[in-house]
């Protein structure tokens, strides 16, 4: 009895609801009964021309439209007449339903159908969809996963924590659409295929509140009834679709034509199956290719109609490419002062920055923008904004290029931006201002953007020189705001650096703008990313400190594929430079120095003050002259210790440059090589300082003695002699034999040497292949600054410290590097030492 009852009871319902359409249609017949029979039946073709040509007409908003929703065949509704095929509008605004979820076979074929028809019949890039299955741990969308790999379709959020970051992603992208307009609007569809927690469901309900406008389209599947006695929960603008043993039953679509009283389509519906395999693998393809086709992004897409004509007195802006169809603008200011960078190998994090680059320099001039750049990985970067042999162009906004750059010259620019700092704040202070906006338009000075790719080797370690750089990048992050001083900071990872335990927090939360390229997603902090960049070319963009909800995802262009057009740019830049601009300081961690090319050598001339011994370049921003005074003070003598063979190179440069100090005749040189691996080099500089006019003296280890023993008598008085010995170890044994007469040894003349040499005019340029040979050559510790002028090569830190006296030494040996040390000055610095033209120390050290 209670089977017939409910029969009977649905079949009244029915029933009742088959006489209220009749009833409606009547009443739309008799509004028509008054006109003659031609004219009704040309306003019933008009009405149902203007039905069709609104299921016809284009979508605006790209995808689906923001005006007229899209008709999605979703099966046939059966009749005793026969079948005909349902359409549901679905769209912008438009959404549905379904009381099962996919755990139902039935509404997973469904949720898969729905999506590939939407995507078929949309603009190629015009529709992306995003999953939601906690019941089924995304099972339902394992069979559209060529979509994914094509990029319409991101990762299936399971876990609560999955779902309130995909959430979080699709309402900044409504918020984003509502902000764009429906030109520049992406649809984005969220398919949940089982109903999620409470929490997480209602901020879904609040999505289909959102309108057309959001450009969003929600398919809720295993919507729960209500409660006895509760509300259900609302939804806006949706379609409901029942299912019960056999069929579905459809609810009437919001605002449809012919009225809206709930009771929807009486006839059972026979959803359509699962579409094939082959099918989805084809619009896979199809829609990869289109969106390729479509969607490509160009370096001339960021760029604006006019160069030069922005103010950066509030900030800096740039266009970085697109997120969906409206183009992705970031900002240096106030609210998103430093950004930080995050990618794997190869996700694009230089192609990200060169296009940044590109995008600042051609709407700012250089008086308004002004560019550090450091790479610190084994790369090219930034090369090309500097000028080159073959190339003269460099981009005119360059201040200090650093290519390949040592952790030394990291820690040098960051001091001089702290000067900058300084600078900057006494300007301020003496205009009783506290902006760069507010300085008179005669005052003003030009943004500097500091840019840091793979900043982590600069922090690698906890020694002094990280401790010190991680001290310099917090008190640029948190000053720079006011001074018009910018970081980006770029990296595989912000995790695990040992110099930033524990102050990690501090520096990292000054960063506002996070941008997560494929791998990158750490900069976001510790939460899921729903929609996170996994194809190249694409980034998530967070200007809230990685907080939740403010994500959206973005493409960019491949600067290096859009090569001739770069240059183009580039050439036009340097072209209409302002007049007298200087290309920038550059390091170039992988070339050798020589003294043949370097300015301060060719700057050498005979009539200084005193001479110097000109040893290399120093790592630092201006690339300064490595270099001693050799004067009277006890102890200026050159000590170059170390085994490569790169001593010998020092030495040969250190005396071409004295000789080039002095006019013909003046000096005199007594060279005495003996190892065999400086003999050539020996024979080079010989035969160069005899070309500059000055007398040369050869001596083997036999001569040595004798002359030292002259020198240190006085014998050089009234003019200069610089004593260059190659290999001074090697006559460790010769100056150890006493005089039989009167004991005395060549060592003790040459510590008489090194005490008095200098007040005569005497100088030792010796190499030492051993740090321990040096110093029983001194006799002892005690003696270390009779030799005050060191060049350390392949040394270790601690053996050098030792013999300094200094405890905390931060140095590592490594080819094309050496340490100078002035004990005198107490200066301590890395050097590219010099090397003749042609030699690499990579080869020496193999």
């Amino acid at each position: 009895m209670g089977r017939l009852a409910s029969a009977y009871g649905q079949a009244v319902a029915v029933h009742r609801q088959a006489r209220e359409r009749w009833d409606r249609a009547r009443a739309l017949l008799d509004r028509l009964a008054g006109q003659p029979a031609p004219e009704r039946t040309v306003d019933l073709i008009a009405r149902l021309g203007r039905l069709a040509d609104g299921l016809a007409a284009p979508r605006t908003g790209g995808a689906t439209g923001t005006d007229v929703p899209a008709p999605v065949r979703i099966g046939d509704a059966s009749t005793a007449d026969g079948r005909f095929p349902l359409l549901l509008p679905l769209g912008a605004g438009r959404h549905l339903t379904v009381n099962a979820d996919a755990r139902d076979p039935r509404v997973a074929v469904l949720l898969r159908l729905l999506v590939l028809r939407l995507l078929a019949t949309a603009t190629p890039g015009a529709v992306r969809v995003v999953g939601i299955d906690p019941a089924a741990l995304g099972a339902t969308f394992l069979p559209l996963r060529p979509l994914r790999d094509a990029g319409v379709l991101g990762a299936t959020a399971t876990t609560e924590r999955e779902i309130g970051a995909l959430l979080d992603a699709a309402e900044a992208h409504a918020r984003a659409a509502q902000q764009a307009g429906p030109d520049d609007a992406e649809l984005l569809l969220v398919v949940a295929a089982s109903a999620p927690a409470p929490r997480e469901l209602a901020r879904l309900a609040a999505l289909t509140h959102a309108g057309p406008t959001a450009a969003v389209c929600v398919l809720l599947a295993g919507h729960p009834d209500p409660r006895p006695g509760q509300p259900a929960l609302p939804l806006g603008g949706a379609t409901t679709l029942r299912l019960d043993e056999r069929y579905a039953w459809v609810g009437d679509p919001p605002a449809h034509p012919f009225g809206d009283d709930g009771t929807g389509l009486a006839v059972p519906v026979l959803l359509d199956g699962d579409p094939p395999a082959e099918a989805v693998r084809s619009l896979a393809a199809r829609l990869n290719a289109a969106v390729r086709r479509d969607a490509a992004l160009h370096v001339a897409d960021l760029l604006p109609e006019r160069r030069w004509t922005e103010s950066a007195r509030t900030g800096l802006r740039t266009v970085v490419g697109r997120a969906g169809r409206a183009p992705a603008t970031l900002a240096f200011d106030d609210a998103t002062p430093h950004w930080l960078v995050g990618g794997r190998t190869g996700a694009g994090k230089t192609v990200f920055l060169i296009d940044v680059l590109y995008g600042l320099a051609a709407r700012y001039s250089p008086a308004e923008l002004q560019l550090w750049l450091l790479d610190f990985k084994e790369g090219v970067s930034f090369t090309e904004f500097v000028p080159t042999e073959r190339d003269p162009s460099f981009l005119p906004h360059a201040r200090a290029v650093g290519v390949e750059s040592d952790r030394e010259y990291g820690l040098a620019v960051l001091r001089e931006l702290r000067r900058e700092l300084g600078r900057r704040a006494d300007l301020l202070k003496r205009h009783g201002v506290t902006k760069l906006a507010d300085l008179p338009p005669e005052q003003a000075v030009p943004r500097t953007v500091v840019v840091v790719d793979e900043f982590h080797v600069l922090l690698a370690g906890n020694d002094r020189l990280a401790r010190e750089a991680a001290d310099l990048l917090e008190e640029l992050a948190r000053k720079g705001r006011s001074y018009g001083v910018h970081l980006v900071l770029a990296s595989q990872s912000t995790t695990g650096i040992e110099a930033l335990y524990g102050r990690a927090e501090s520096l990292f939360g000054q960063f506002a703008l996070r941008v997560a390229l494929p791998g990158g997603d750490s900069v976001l902090g510790p939460r899921a990313t729903a929609g996170a960049a996994t194809a190249l070319g694409t980034a998530v963009v967070n200007t809230a400190a990685g907080a939740a909800g403010a994500d959206t995802l973005i493409r960019f262009p491949d600067a290096h594929a859009d090569g001739r057009q770069v240059a183009r740019l580039r050439y036009e830049l340097w072209d209409d430079r302002p007049p007298g601009s200087r290309p920038p300081a550059v390091f170039r961690g992988y070339a050798s120095a020589h003294l043949e090319d370097d300015p301060a050598g060719a700057a050498l001339r005979p009539g200084g003050r005193r001479p110097v011994a000109l040893v290399g370049r120093t790592v630092d921003v201006d690339g300064t002259p490595a270099q001693f005074a050799l004067d009277a003070t006890p102890g200026r003598h050159l000590a170059v210790v170390g085994t490569a063979t790169t001593g010998a190179h020092v030495l040969r440069a250190a005396a071409l440059g004295l000789a080039r100090q002095h006019t013909p005749g003046e000096a005199e040189f007594v060279l005495v090589p003996l190892v065999e691996a400086a003999d050539e080099l020996a024979d080079e500089t010989a035969a160069g300082i005899k070309a500059a006019g000055h007398p040369v003296t050869l001596l083997d280890a036999a001569g040595l003695p004798g002359r030292v023993a002259e020198l240190a008598a006085g014998a050089a008085d009234g003019g200069r002699t610089y004593l260059v010995v190659f290999g001074m170890d090697a006559a460790a044994a010769t100056l150890g034999r006493p005089d039989p007469g009167t004991f005395r040894s060549g060592h003790d003349d040459l510590r008489a040497l090194l005490r008095q040499g200098p007040g005569h005019g005497v100088h030792l340029l010796g190499w030492w292949r051993g740090l321990r040979r040096l110093a029983d050559d001194l006799g002892g510790a005690q003696n270390r600054d009779d030799v005050a002028c060191l060049v350390a090569l392949d040394v270790p830190a601690v053996d050098l410290g030792l013999h300094l006296g200094v405890t905390d030494l931060t140095y590592t040996p490594r080819a094309d590097r050496a340490l100078l040390v002035d004990r005198h000055a107490q200066r301590t610095a890395l050097i590219v030492p010099f090397v003749r033209p042609g030699h690499r120390l990579e080869e020496e050290e193999r």
